[in-house]
């Protein structure tokens, strides 16, 4: 999987049908804007990462009637609220949500996800 974003929505459907279906998810390249709502949707035990997996966080924001984007602080609240610990806490050691994006990869990322291939214990990989 690797996606550059786009409304939360279609995201949030997509990322609870893997979560119900008890599939794995391989984060592969790019991750984000709502593509790293993956994190907070799917169980961590279910999620890998590649050498190419980049995690992108941004303030929420919407767009009105006539194109203009403006900030949701309180959608940002809730979002960071969402993920993970060791995330949101990289996220706050970074700055905070903010207009800017901040990626999250390499060895950062890779002490929070295991990388894709290795078989968890508990279970068969899918």
């Amino acid at each position: 999987m690797g996606s550059l974003g786009g409304a939360v929505a279609p995201y949030v459907e997509l990322f609870q049908r893997i979560r119900d279906s008890g599939e794995r998810v391989i984060i592969d390249g790019p991750c984000l804007s709502a593509c790293t709502l993956v994190l907070s949707l799917v169980p961590n035990d279910r999620i890998c990462v590649t050498r190419r997996a980049i995690l992108g966080f941004h303030a929420a924001r919407s767009i009105d009637a006539k194109g203009r984007s403006y900030a949701e602080p309180e959608a940002t609240r809730v979002v960071l609220k969402a993920y993970p610990k060791p995330v949101r806490d990289w996220i706050v050691r970074h700055g905070g949500l903010t207009s800017r994006v901040l990626l999250l990869r390499g060895r950062e990322l890779a002490v929070m996800y295991p990388a894709c291939g290795a078989v968890p214990r508990s279970g068969r990989r899918r």
